[in-house]
């Protein structure tokens, strides 16, 4: 029989949810994405300590080029294994700086190109506050190709597109958790889980009006809500969540459907600031998420500069 993940990927471009290099080595995915909490996890295997001395080495002190050296770093070993996309997430503290993501994203690049990684190799990863979004804009007509993520609503969504964004990360399992907490449930069915909804929306959307911009679900707490979006672009799933599907042969069925999606009758969106902004404020749940998806990839930057300076403090010492 045939694994669900085999069959998935008949349907959609799976893509792995890690920066463990040695885990999407197992799995073979076309893909790869990372994000500060995914560093900071593979930083502290004694695997890949050399990744992590390399980049104290090459920042000769400065922990801001150093902290950009180690994601690049993994990012680096990873497209030696993935086909595909990286994608490398910018300082989440700058999300509500354009100019300045701007300028990281600049640097990430040159640091990859340094290595010999092409810049068509590497997703530009940002958070997707209009600032952000704005910042993608700049990039892509660059040729800096960018993944916006932490992405809760439609107006994110459009608004990405209408940016020429190459990829966004709607997120599913985060709007689920939001909602068990609202409804005081503690679960709902695939086909009714409110994250699982909003991706289908979004992929719809995007469909009907012909956008590029590649739709990557993300942030998966089930099995169930992966299958319940097989068709999407892509869906970025954790090593759990693969192991998963590679031990389960039950059939998966495709859900989401572009030409279906092109005959629905779906109202088009403004995408203005002024919208942006009002249709955030109207999102409890997409606000929230959001502003709680930035802090926490924030404090796991601190996390792991906090980690990294004592490394430096310790080398200068050697």
């Amino acid at each position: 029989m045939t694994s669900q993940v085999d069959q998935l990927k008949k349907l959609t471009t799976v893509v792995a949810d890690t920066g463990d290099v040695n885990a999407i080595k197992k799995y073979s995915p076309q893909d790869a994405t990372t994000n500060p909490s995914l560093i900071y996890k593979a930083a502290m295997m004694s695997d890949y300590a050399k990744i992590v001395d390399e980049a104290i080495a090459y920042g000769k002190g400065d922990l801001s080029v150093t902290m950009d050296k180690l994601a690049v770093g993994f990012g680096t070993e990873i497209t030696k294994i993935v086909p595909g996309y990286v994608s490398t997430e910018v300082d989440a503290r700058l999300s509500f700086d354009t100019e300045a993501t701007i300028n990281k994203a600049r640097d990430i690049i040159k640091l990859y190109e340094e290595v010999g990684v092409a810049k068509d190799r590497i997703l530009i990863k940002i958070a997707a506050t209009w600032e952000g979004i704005q910042a993608a804009k700049v990039l892509e007509k660059e040729g800096i190709t960018c993944n916006l993520t932490l992405i809760f609503s439609i107006a994110q969504a459009v608004a990405c597109a209408e940016a020429g964004c190459t990829l966004i990360s709607p997120f599913v399992g985060r709007i689920m958790d939001w909602y068990k907490k609202a409804k005081g449930v503690d679960s709902f069915a695939p086909a009714e889980d409110p994250g699982v909804m909003s991706v289908t929306a979004i992929y719809n959307y995007y469909k009907k009006y012909g956008y590029e911009t590649i739709v990557m679900g993300a942030s998966f707490r089930n099995s169930g809500e992966i299958l319940e979006l097989a068709g999407c672009d892509r869906l970025t799933i954790s090593p759990a969540l693969l192991e998963e599907l590679t031990n389960s042969t039950g059939e998966v069925v495709q859900k989401l459907d572009a030409g279906k999606a092109a005959e629905m009758d779906i109202p088009k969106i403004d995408t203005s600031e002024s919208n942006f902004r009002w249709m955030m404020n109207e999102d409890a749940m997409a606000t929230e998420k959001l502003a709680e998806g930035i802090r926490s990839f924030a404090a796991d930057i601190v996390k792991l500069e906090e980690v990294v300076q004592a490394k430096i403090n310790a080398s200068k010492k050697e």
